[in-house]
């Protein structure tokens, strides 16, 4: 046996040393770096366990990109509608996928679900976390059953591919990456190194079988990925859960996506029978009231290709404190100063000597530029005190000097504004490039400057 070796990794970046040193070369944090115990035994260049032992070993060859074999990829589609459009339109074999969210934020939940209603493909679930009683009273409480699918209480890495070259599935399912570990290293459970050679164990067998692989992952308290950067680098794709445990509704997103958009986000609630996919969050976004407010205006954005209509919120109020208070919810705080600031200058209002708080409604968050018009109605409602008309909404974005800028997809934009019964809807009067009117029931008002909309929703 070889003598035990140490290394030093950074528990940011996963950076490998062969000694202690107090600023990470690479993503240059200080007092980063842990040491850790690695050992490589005999066996690390072993035939992999889910290899049948008659097959031979592969022959590696460069070849011309003529030559290379390529046929159209054939996706495993969901019964989950959601998961399917955050994947890009379904599973690719031999795709590997991290996904990661707070605790209880419903990670397993969704997954189980998933694999169970999958009735044609045989699954693999392998628990570290949790026992196999544990995850059948989770499946119970779902009330779906699986003859193909098959429970897995281990953590060790050589275990659980011996189990996969029995079993043969189609599909597997690791929860969690950090409760694994590779019998080739000393370290424990959860660190760097575990977690890179993990990671790096099923990406080999993922790509070489053209098995998928499902990884699912925790967070650090600052709301990364728990692990090394390169965890991240090394998977196909990365969906991270957002949204308040304590609410029901949670947000999937993608952060990276090799086999589709990056753009794309799935909405769920979560009930007592699981997870459930919310086809239309509109209208959860959009609620109701009996009586109009000031400080609300409607949004019509877009997360990936689905038109999306939110409700925009503000309050604002006189300062009671020498500085006034800047407070969001779902919105960049650097992009509310950029508006108020054009509002200063551009329209001559006064909010250095208020307080403004913004949030979007349903626990989003929001990157869209052409949510801007919103926000700046939202903002001039509540300092006037005069509620919006609650069947008009806003697609554009605002540039420093006050004018309307246009944003794309404006027609799937007013397609959901009109399904959802708004009755007019403010866009940047460069969006359409012809003269030809929007064929429908809905009402296009089109803008040039924050003073024409001004003008038009406030004027007396």
């Amino acid at each position: 046996m070889s003598k035990p070796r140490k290394a030093y990794f950074c528990g940011s970046c996963g950076y490998e040393s062969p000694k202690w040193t107090g600023r990470c070369p690479a993503c240059q944090a200080w007092n980063s770096f842990t040491e850790e115990v690695l050992h490589k035994g005999s066996d690390a260049a072993a035939q992999p366990p889910w290899r049948s032992t008659g097959q031979p070993s592969r022959v590696v060859r460069s070849l011309p990109l003529d030559e290379v074999e390529w046929t159209e990829e054939e996706r495993i589609v969901t019964p989950d509608p959601e998961l399917n459009r955050v994947l890009g339109g379904g599973i690719v074999p031999g795709s590997l996928v991290l996904a990661a969210g707070e605790p209880g934020i419903g990670k397993s939940t969704l997954f189980l679900q998933d694999a169970l209603r999958m009735q044609d493909v045989s699954t693999l679930y392998v628990c570290g976390e949790e026992s196999g009683q544990q995850v059948k009273m989770r499946a119970q409480r779902l009330r779906l059953q699986h003859d193909r699918f098959f429970l897995l209480p281990e953590t060790d890495t050589q275990a659980i591919f011996q189990e996969i070259g029995r079993l043969k599935p189609r599909l597997v399912i690791v929860d969690s990456v950090q409760t694994l570990h590779s019998p080739f290293l000393d370290s424990a459970a959860g660190t760097i190194s575990q977690i890179r050679e993990c990671t790096a164990e099923f990406q080999r067998f993922a790509k070489e079988t053209m098995t998928p692989v499902f990884l699912i992952g925790h967070i650090t308290k600052d709301g990364g990925i728990a692990g090394p950067k390169l965890l991240e680098h090394m998977v196909d794709t990365v969906l991270q859960f957002e949204g308040d445990r304590h609410h029901a509704y949670r947000i999937l997103r993608t952060t990276k996506n090799r086999f589709g958009s990056t753009s794309e986000l799935a909405i769920y609630e979560m009930t007592g029978e699981g997870m459930q996919p919310v086809t239309n969050p509109s209208d959860i976004l959009i609620h109701s009231k009996g009586e109009t407010l000031s400080g609300i205006a409607i949004a019509a954005g877009m997360e990936g290709l689905r038109p999306l209509l939110m409700e925009v919120q503000a309050l604002v109020t006189p300062s009671v404190y020498g500085t006034p208070q800047r407070t969001v919810a779902g919105f960049d705080l650097r992009r509310l100063q950029l508006l108020l600031a054009v509002l200063e200058k551009r329209g001559g209002f006064h909010f250095g000597t208020r307080d403004v708080f913004v949030n979007i409604a349903g626990g989003l968050k929001i990157e869209d530029p052409s949510i801007d018009l919103a926000m700046v109605c939202a903002l001039l409602s509540s300092y006037e005190d005069k509620p919006l008309d609650p069947k008009a909404c806003f697609a554009a974005e605002v540039g420093l000097s006050g004018e309307i800028r246009p944003v794309n997809r404006i027609d799937q934009r007013i397609s959901e504004a009109e399904k959802l019964g708004f009755r007019r809807i403010f866009v940047s009067r460069y969006n359409r490039k012809g003269p030809e009117p929007y064929g429908g029931d809905i009402a296009v008002v089109p803008v040039a400057t924050v003073e024409d909309v001004y003008r038009m929703l406030f004027a007396d």
